[in-house]
């Protein structure tokens, strides 16, 4: 399979400034590097982010920078040493390349690497172009039953938190906040790994709708806040509502949440997950919002709540989301709401950035396909 000699890509040049721009197609591979024609991508909401703000807390754009890292595509060449992959693969990018020396990396917690470069964060270019280098040894192989518009979805982030993080297991209780993607997908890992309960929370009606009939045995909708009520207070208010319809206790063995799980990045979600997660239980932060937050400590302390964070993707995660979807463990395709050809980029991160497409139908997850691909082929 020949390289073609163009790469049209959409790159971010300022903030709500975007073009497509012709990149040069990398020549030179590593031994242990795959070039790969992407023909699927998924807009993620750090994209989004840069996208209306140049910059997520340190990471500031300062240089074009082609934006997109939840891809699949077609391998076009392969290095030198790569035995496990051929052209005309279709595969699964874990778009971060590690240097592999480090103490993180040599612990297995390679995605706290210092020297990561991951696609799309600055000054690292995307994946939103016709052609993508990365290590082969993060190019996934998928099955035949899977498609690169599966191979593109982030089921690997929602993996990582609940299966990895949160160290989830069968018979227990989760309670996810956010009904967004990654809340959906965490939500559907926890009901694959057995769980006896999951329970969706979030303040869009529709998408709790969505939750219930994809992969939510309950949701829930907090209520507003009172006029002049603080943020704890309102926090307070919505987890004794919500513990008391679902009949939730604090301590013992039956009726309690065992892990929370984040995905909203919302104050107010994170004050209330740590009220409602049981005594000794464990709460997981993903959803990346407001940098600063105020949490109920005393609470964290005398309930000895375990709280972590999970960021991105490690060992083992696309590995072991390719085989939830081979196994027909997890659906991914009713999550993708919105499809567009490549020149319609624009549209697809508007369309994003608003939850909302323009002929008013709501966005759970957008797909962009590559040059030269029909949206409509899943691939």
């Amino acid at each position: 399979m020949a390289s073609k000699d163009d790469n049209l890509s959409f790159v971010l040049n300022a903030i709500h400034d975007v073009s497509f721009q012709q990149r040069p197609v990398p020549k030179a591979l590593g031994d242990h590097e795959v070039l790969v024609e992407v023909k699927k991508t998924g807009i993620c909401g750090s994209d989004v982010h840069f996208y209306q703000h140049g910059r997520i807390g340190p990471l500031v754009v300062e240089q074009p920078m082609v934006l997109g890292h939840e891809s699949s595509g077609i391998v076009s060449q392969v290095g030198a040493k790569v035995t496990h992959l051929k052209q005309g693969d279709r595969v699964a990018l874990e778009p971060g390349a590690v240097c592999e020396f480090c103490h993180e990396c040599k612990i297995g917690k390679y995605e706290l690497c210092g020297h990561i470069q991951f696609a799309a964060t600055p000054p690292q270019d995307g994946t939103l172009g016709r052609y993508y280098r990365l290590p082969a040894g993060v190019s996934y192989l998928i099955p035949d039953s899977m498609t690169l518009e599966d191979a593109a979805m982030p089921l690997s982030v929602a993996v990582h938190a609940v299966a990895n993080i949160a160290n989830f297991r069968a018979t227990q209780t989760i309670a996810v906040w956010g009904a967004g993607p990654v809340g959906l997908l965490c939500m559907a890992v926890a009901k694959a790994l057995g769980a006896v309960r999951v329970i969706g929370i979030d303040i869009v009606p529709s998408r709790l709708e969505f939750a219930k009939n994809y992969a939510a045995t309950d949701v829930f909708l907090p209520p507003a806040p009172n006029p002049n009520e603080s943020k704890m207070e309102h926090s307070k208010r919505c987890a004794d509502a919500m513990m008391k319809e679902f009949d939730l206790q604090e301590r013992g063995g039956v009726n309690t949440v065992d892990v929370v799980v984040d995905a909203s990045g919302a104050e107010p979600s994170i004050q209330t997950a740590l009220h409602v997660v049981k005594a000794g239980g464990t709460f997981v932060q993903l959803g990346m919002g407001t940098a600063d937050v105020q949490i109920p400590m005393t609470l964290m302390l005398i309930k000895e709540v375990t709280i972590k964070g999970s960021f991105r993707y490690g060992p083992g995660d696309y590995p072991f989301a390719i085989t939830l979807v081979a196994q027909g463990k997890v659906d991914l395709r009713p999550l993708v709401t919105h499809r567009f050809p490549f020149n319609q980029a624009i549209k697809a991160f508007k369309a994003t950035q608003t939850g909302k497409s323009e002929d008013g139908k709501s966005v759970i997850k957008a797909i962009i396909s590559g040059p030269d691909v029909l949206p409509d082929d899943h691939m």
